[in-house]
């Protein structure tokens, strides 16, 4: 048995080669730390006369958005510095979310109250002063050595910048991705309260322009058979069949509007059956495959079936398919749906299509939308949700 420490071996088995003192990644590393003292000392004094600043504004209107603007300056310093850090430390450290992507319509307070919180900003401010001190050291211990020792200046070199990469990664660096997470989850609540304020237009509408002004019809009919009941008892008998014909029709819109909106077999009975309702409607043949034995959440299921559904209107207006197949599976925590024709293909989910706003709402609720559809097809669209089990309350699970 062997005792000691060893070096770990590369890719192909062979050990490491070490790197020359005098490297041109030591040179690089060099110009980093006699170059971020004097950077680090302007961009503190920029921090420190724009906090003070900011103080004594407080009491005015103007404080808030001062100190927001400054805030602002803040993050292009921290830019500039990330870009440094790549460029002589090699450093692969990422561009923090914009803040714009934070926030969207909300007008000026919208801007101050985001601009204010934002955590890339702040942690910015205090890399400054923090590594000024540490800057002012590693200058003081470099720049004798380029005179008296420089043997040793390699490997303070090498020393120092792995504390300064440390520094970068720890206050300049994305938050583990959770900053841009944050972004995402508020540009997904918006394409989500998006979706929905266009549904209720949808509703609207058509309750305005169809049942309501049946009803309305109905109710205008109705009083002029009223009149006529006793002077023209014929008329108004006729008058009143017509009118039962005007309730059928009202009740079956209103049947379709309510189907629109949840339909009663996907309470009932589940995703399955209820889809295989909506290929029955469908104009082109389409075959359901279910292999799902237990429900997932209501909601779950709410966006799956209206998924599928917008898919096979897809299908009957734009494919000139023969024959469709829809398929629906749970794999581990995932549900997915994978809609199969075989029309002309070409379908793509580029900006302005309703592909294209079909993946924004499943993308808002953390799913996928996969298209595979080459010209002269098939087209296959494959749908990914999260699964979330049903609780007691929401009702059977099969």
């Amino acid at each position: 048995m062997t005792s000691g420490t060893t070096t770990p071996a590369g890719p192909t088995g062979a050990l490491p080669r070490p790197r020359p003192a005098l490297s041109a990644q030591t040179w690089r590393e060099l110009a980093y730390l006699t170059t971020s003292w004097p950077l680090d000392l302007l961009a503190f004094c920029y921090v420190m006369v724009w906090i003070f600043a900011a103080s004594v504004l407080s009491l005015t209107v103007v404080g808030l958005p001062f100190l927001a603007a400054g805030l602002t300056g803040v993050r292009l310093l921290g830019r500039a510095e990330r870009a440094r850090a790549r460029a002589l430390l090699g450093l692969p450290i990422e561009e923090p979310s914009p803040l714009a992507a934070t926030y969207r319509g909300t007008g000026f307070f919208g801007w101050l109250w985001n601009t204010l919180k934002d955590p890339v900003g702040w942690r910015t401010a205090l890399f400054f002063p923090v590594r000024l001190v540490w800057g002012l050291f590693t200058f003081a211990a470099c720049f004798p050595c380029f005179f008296l020792l420089w043997p040793l200046l390699p490997w303070l070199a090498r020393g120092a910048s792995h504390v300064d990469r440390g520094l970068v990664r720890a206050l300049l660096a994305p938050s583990d991705g959770l900053e841009r997470r944050i972004a995402e989850l508020e540009s997904d609540r918006a394409t989500v309260l998006d979706a929905s304020a266009a549904d209720l237009r949808r509703i609207e509408r058509d309750l305005h322009d169809g049942a309501q002004a049946r009803l309305v019809s109905l109710a205008m009919d109705l009083g002029l058979a009223r009149e006529k009941l006793l002077s023209s008892p014929d008329d108004a008998a006729r008058m009143v069949e017509e009118a039962h014909g005007e309730v059928k029709l009202a009740l079956a819109e209103l049947r379709d509007l309510a189907r629109g909106i949840h339909p009663a077999i996907l309470t009932d009975r589940g995703l399955g059956p209820a889809l295989s309702a909506v290929a029955s409607r469908c104009t082109v043949p389409v075959t359901v495959e279910d292999a799902l034995t237990v429900r997932p959440a209501p909601a779950i299921e709410g966006i799956g079936y209206f998924t599928v559904s917008e898919l096979l209107q897809n299908v009957s207006k734009h494919s000139r398919a023969r024959h469709a197949e829809v398929a629906l599976w749970r794999t581990e925590d995932r549900l997915l749906l994978q809609v199969t024709d075989d029309g002309h293909g070409g379908a793509d989910s580029t900006a302005g299509s309703g592909l294209a706003g079909l993946a924004e709402r499943l993308a808002a609720v953390d799913g996928q939308l996969a298209i595979s559809s080459p010209p002269g097809g098939p087209t296959t669209v494959t749908a990914e949700l999260p699964w979330r089990d049903r609780t007691p309350s929401e009702g059977p699970t099969s």
